[in-house]
Formats: structure tokens, C-alpha cells, sequence
């Protein structure tokens, strides 16, 4: 069997089974554990599976994105500790972006007491907290409002993001893979490919749950990220493909501080 149909085969058994292990695989093509891999990494490469820990699944596809509410309930130990790393990301000086979402929230908590840097953000959340509690130049993007997520979306927010020059770009997500940040909403993706865009440095911050995930629009491809801030559930295979990619990986430990920093 050539690769293309181990590949095709592996994808209709997942369709009918949800999940498989490399050594229930490796029965059912009659190949090796190394050739197994090979074949679940071209397909991750496309979009077409995820890698889960011992084995691969389908990508979990997600039709809308929760509620500020809901999210903020959500992985809250992993998002406090991929913010405080994240932290430590910013440069004295730095002009920053910080995408609307729970896990920036956390980003933004921790800048109380820096008045050297700018923020800018379409997160009405962030910009409320940061003009009560910090010292920062901070400015909002404006744009079609989004009452769930309490922040703007559409042409006028990214056409607002392309005045700036960054030099860190915080970006959260709901889905994400090894094809890159993806979104359920059409609104979302220019938003964010203005904020890669207009950024020296772009960073996904996300706690390891949305891995697998895929939303109808891809948003940015994972080459455009220089780093990925995550906590340890994201699975080692992963791990080494993003790092072979390039792209830096820092590992958050929630209760640990700023622990477990890859370097690309």
C-alpha cells in the first residue's frame, strides 16, 4: 500500500471509530510504528487528524466560539499561569497587541504597574481594566461590536490594527493545529491576520484543549507565529513539530511561575 492510501484508510477507520492508537495502526496497515508516525504527521501537516497521546484522532471542528463568560470559567489554573510567562515576554518600551479573549485577560492583569509600554487591544474587558488599574498608553480598536465576547471584530478593527507597528502580538484562539490558528467566525480573520501582519514578533497564547480543534476559517498559519505559550497537556509529537517548525515553545506549569521555556 503507498502512503497516500495508509493515509486515506487511516482517515476513514477514524470517521467510524473517533480514535485510534499507533498500535491498533500499525495492525491494520501491516507497517511499523516509525511508518505509522510518518503517515499521521503528513496528515496532521494537512489538517486532516490530530495526534492525541499514544495515538490520533479527527480534528474536533467547532461550529461557534463560547462567551467571554463561559471561556473565563474555563482552564482558569492553565490561563493564570500561560499569562504570567507570557509576562515576562515584554520588553521595557514595547508597543503591544493584546487579541480579546480570557487567556490576554490574564496577560493584561499582570500590567498594572508597567507604565513604559502601549497596549492596544479590541477587547473591551482588557481596555476597561487597563484604564482603571494601569499607567500604560493604551488604545482600543473600535469596530463591529461583538456582545458574546465583549470586543470588535470586522474590517474597521483590522483596518485600526494596520496603523500600529508591534512589537509583540498576543494572540488567543479557540482552535488550533498544525495548519495554524483557525476561527468559526468569518468577522475574526481579519482581525487577526492584521494583527500577525503588523507584528515583529507574534505569539499564540491558548491553553493545550483548544489542540484539535478546527474552526471553518483559517485565521493565521502556524509559520507566521514566532512562539506558542501553552501549559503541558499539548502532546509531545506536537511538541517536536512546532519546534521543527521553528517556532519558539514555552511550556506553562500552572502553581510553577514562568517553568519550561523551549527555545526553537
Amino acid at each position: 500500500m503507498i502512503p497516500a492510501e495508509r493515509q486515506n484508510l487511516i482517515v476513514s477507520r477514524l470517521s467510524g471509530q473517533g480514535v485510534l492508537s499507533i498500535a491498533e495502526l500499525t495492525e491494520l496497515l501491516g507497517v511499523s510504528h516509525m511508518t505509522v508516525r510518518r503517515d499521521i504527521q503528513q496528515l496532521e501537516r494537512e489538517g486532516r487528524v490530530m495526534s492525541v497521546a499514544g495515538g490520533v484522532r479527527l480534528p474536533q471542528r467547532i461550529r461557534i466560539e463560547p462567551s467571554h463568560d463561559t471561556k473565563a470559567a474555563m482552564a482558569h489554573a492553565e490561563k493564570t499561569a500561560i499569562g504570567r510567562l507570557a509576562l515576562g515576554l515584554i520588553p521595557p518600551g514595547a508597543v503591544i497587541y493584546l487579541d480579546a479573549g480570557t487567556t490576554t485577560l490574564e496577560i493584561a492583569q499582570g500590567l498594572a504597574g508597567r507604565d513604559d509600554i502601549t497596549v492596544v487591544t479590541n477587547d473591551f474587558v482588557i481596555v476597561a481594566l487597563l484604564a482603571r488599574e494601569a499607567q500604560c498608553a493604551l488604545f482600543h480598536t473600535g469596530g463591529a461590536v461583538e456582545r458574546e465576547n465583549q470586543s470588535c471584530v470586522g474590517e474597521p478593527a483590522a483596518e485600526a490594527i494596520r496603523r500600529f507597528n508591534f512589537d509583540i502580538a498576543f494572540i488567543s484562539t479557540s482552535s488550533f493545529g498544525l495548519r495554524g490558528v483557525s476561527t468559526p467566525s468569518e468577522n475574526k480573520v481579519a482581525v487577526k491576520r492584521a494583527i500577525a501582519q503588523s507584528a515583529a514578533r507574534s505569539i499564540l497564547v491558548t491553553d493545550s484543549s483548544k489542540y484539535g480543534r478546527i474552526g471553518t476559517f483559517n485565521a493565521v498559519p502556524l509559520e507566521a507565529l514566532s512562539a506558542i505559550v501553552t501549559d503541558s497537556g499539548l502532546p509531545e509529537d506536537v511538541r517536536t513539530a512546532i519546534n521543527q517548525r521553528g517556532i519558539a515553545l514555552h511550556i506553562a506549569t500552572p502553581g510553577a511561575g514562568t517553568l519550561g521555556s523551549t527555545p526553537a
